[in-house]
């Protein structure tokens, strides 16, 4: 499955924000390793390298597409670099201390578990910070799995998208934090997003959600599920005067370990 890194940073101001948010509650002083998870095309990450111009900051992503458009970054930044690696293959080495992903976490099914064991291997005092979508069962991806469920779709896309299974409630990263012994924080935020343009919100997910499903399909397929879809999304989010309001909601849980 291939990302876009522009299609991915088209709607940058509004993917952005819930990373700064989510960031802002990191108070590490002078941390000297700094990972971000699922890095895409790691301009977010190079803020952390600006924040923390101490530290040796390491972004990981399976995409080639997207570290392609992270490497120009790291030229300019002696301090950071880009690795392409598996979120599932990856365990805190000794001397991190803060370790970010943002908006990763849920294409890994399991990831819980493996929080539970990164934050055992995590030295005391280092944190850890998550950020991940909590409208899996927004219209905007509910129309997605019916249509994807349909007669005429069932064959084609069985097992390829997810659920509200892919994530956690704030509740169950908190308990997660909280038994490794950190001190923590969780919460959700719903951005109230007011996009320009026809058909905004298909957009939007072409450069997410979507992504498995055109993956799956053949060219003249995926423009058929695409025109079936933008329908429905007309349906569910109207245009209006200003724009098309798109509610978007995000959950975020840090911690800092004891010691």
């Amino acid at each position: 499955m291939k990302w876009d890194p522009a299609k991915y940073v088209q709607f940058g101001d509004y993917r952005n924000r819930p990373f700064f948010d989510l960031t802002a509650r990191i108070h590490a002083d002078r941390p000297k390793r700094v990972v971000d998870l699922g890095c895409g095309p790691g301009n977010l990450t190079a803020t952390l390298a600006d924040r923390w111009p101490g530290a040796r900051v390491l972004g990981l992503d399976s995409s080639a597409d997207m570290l392609a458009k992270a490497s120009a970054l790291a030229e300019e930044k002696p301090s950071l670099r880009f690795e392409q690696a598996g979120i599932e293959g990856w365990m805190p080495s000794p001397e991190t201390d803060v370790v970010v992903s943002n908006a990763a976490l849920q294409w890994v099914p399991g990831h819980q578990d493996m929080m539970r064991k990164w934050l055992e291997v995590l030295r005391p005092g280092a944190w850890f910070a998550l950020q991940v979508p909590g409208n899996f069962n927004a219209p905007s991806h509910s129309l997605m799995r019916d249509i994807a469920g349909s007669d005429r779709w069932a064959a084609k896309l069985d097992g390829v998208l997810r659920g509200g299974e892919a994530v956690g409630e704030p509740e169950e990263y908190l308990r997660i934090l909280l038994d490794a012994g950190c001190a923590a924080d969780a919460w959700e935020t719903t951005y109230l997003q007011v996009l320009p343009g026809p058909d905004p919100v298909l957009e939007w997910v072409r450069g997410t959600a979507l992504r498995p499903v055109m993956a799956a399909l053949g060219e003249e397929d995926a423009r058929s599920f695409e025109t079936e879809y933008a329908a429905s999304l007309r349906d569910a989010y109207p245009r209006g005067v200003h724009g098309t309001v798109l509610p978007f909601r995000r959950i975020f849980a840090v911690g800092r370990k004891a010691g």
